[in-house]
């Protein structure tokens, strides 16, 4: 995934990376223009950002369910398939990394009894992972958001969140991250979303 440019942008970085997992996966990306504009970065390999830590929260429950699909019968809500990579900051697929969601439902109501929207998978041999689940409902004094912890094999877990684009919630909400927003765009029966988390393999990833 080396690049011949000296130097290129987050957003491209990601974007290119985006696009081999949703081709793969089968899920259409967003345009380009609809996503916040992010900070620039040199390009890859070599320096690619590791994804930002956010907190864990008040809601996260262990031993969540081992699925790739949060959706179940009779659940009310927009479906929405995110898919992407996880990569290392040298811009390698990170192959059995784990990635644990949780979210809250339409309505904007967590399951702390059982595990409903709550799940996690490991990514395939390319590092590639497809979570289908809702869009997650607004609670007071938080805009839409999931909460993910991603960890590479035996290595520190990264804890962080990842934000829907175009959220009136979004300027009012105090750990919002222009850089967790992921790609959305309108697919067949839903919403699909791309987003590529990238772990520093050298450094302790916690869940601040």
């Amino acid at each position: 995934m080396a690049c011949s440019r000296p130097r290129a942008s987050r957003r491209e970085f990601l974007k290119a990376a985006a696009g081999l997992s949703a081709l793969a996966a089968g899920a259409s990306t967003a345009d380009a223009a609809q996503a916040p504009p992010l900070r620039p970065t040199p390009s890859c390999p070599g320096a690619a950002p590791p994804t930002e830590r956010q907190t864990e929260g008040p809601y996260f429950k262990p031993d969540s369910p081992l699925r790739a699909s949060l959706v179940e019968p009779g659940m009310a809500g927009t479906k929405i398939v995110v898919t992407g990579m996880v990569l290392s900051t040298s811009c390698q697929p990170i192959a059995r990394a784990l990635i644990d969601v949780w979210h809250a439902d339409d309505r904007g109501g967590y399951d702390n009894a059982g595990y409903r929207l709550r799940g996690h998978q490991f990514t395939d041999d390319q590092g590639r992972y497809r979570l289908e689940t809702i869009v997650p409902g607004i609670y007071p004094g938080r805009t839409r958001h999931f909460h993910v912890k991603v960890q590479a094999p035996n290595r520190p877990v990264l804890t962080t969140q990842l934000y829907f684009p175009g959220e009136a919630v979004n300027t009012r909400d105090p750990i919002f991250s222009r850089d967790l927003v992921m790609q959305v765009s309108d697919g067949a029966g839903g919403k699909a979303a791309t987003f590529d988390f990238v772990l520093d393999l050298g450094s302790r990833q916690g869940k601040g």
